[in-house]
């Protein structure tokens, strides 16, 4: 009985932290105070207040390092394997259903990125665009610098909903690309820079179709590797 309200009571107490965190308006990257205020803050024990702590951490809404301090994730919330993908077995029945997801929802994110990126948006876009571009042409592994493409475009979407999205069906990303040597060096280079042209632009109907075009030249591949 004691173990049971003892979880209870740093269940409370991590829910009072992660009020803390918004009312303070703290960032991805910011410190929490140290454990002395933080227990004097919340009028906790220290016991309490680290198991609460961890559990925050293993949610990955804080981060624990060891002898700095405990501060916000960069992606508060957000596991880095929600769905269990990773225990899927037949990862390219996985990868087929990810493009389907993909297709059902990036087109349209791609719009919508069109319609509300601002000026910075839209040089994120682009930086991230001519990243990927220089390690396609380098032939270098560019699976990172293609991932921070697409969630450059879920983030000028304004939909604070899509970015938590996109982390998860980009993960067929770097499963596409170990699933065999990737060969479309010249299609994704001149497609992702139809995209972000089109986002520039802000035309939503050539954005969204550009993405579109992006996800048939995937499927294509995947298709030839199978």
């Amino acid at each position: 009985m004691q173990n049971s309200k003892e979880k209870t009571l740093s269940q409370r107490i991590a829910e009072r932290i992660i009020k803390y965190i918004l009312e303070e308006n703290l960032q991805p990257g910011d410190k929490l105070p140290n454990e002395t205020v933080m227990c004097e803050r919340l009028n906790v024990g220290r016991s309490s207040l680290r198991e609460a702590m961890r559990a925050l951490a293993s949610r990955n809404v804080i981060t624990i390092r060891q002898g700095s301090g405990s501060y916000v994730s960069a992606t508060p919330g957000m596991i880095d394997d929600p769905f269990g993908l990773t225990f899927v077995e037949d990862k390219q029945k996985m990868i087929k259903d990810l493009m389907e997801i993909r297709f059902l929802i990036e087109p349209s994110i791609a719009a919508m990125a069109a319609i509300r990126a601002d000026e910075t948006d839209i040089k994120n876009i682009l930086t991230a665009c001519e990243n990927t571009e220089k390690l396609l042409l380098a032939n270098k592994n560019h699976a990172e610098k293609d991932i921070a493409f697409h969630t450059a475009i879920a983030l000028s979407s304004k939909n604070i909903v899509v970015p938590k999205l996109v982390p998860i069906i980009n993960s067929s990303i770097p499963l596409i690309r170990e699933s065999a040597k990737f060969t479309m060096r010249d299609e994704t280079i001149e497609i992702h820079r139809e995209i972000a042209d089109a986002i520039a632009a802000h035309d939503a109907v050539r954005a969204h179709d550009a993405m579109y075009l992006h996800l048939i030249y995937n499927r294509k591949h995947i298709k030839s590797i199978n």
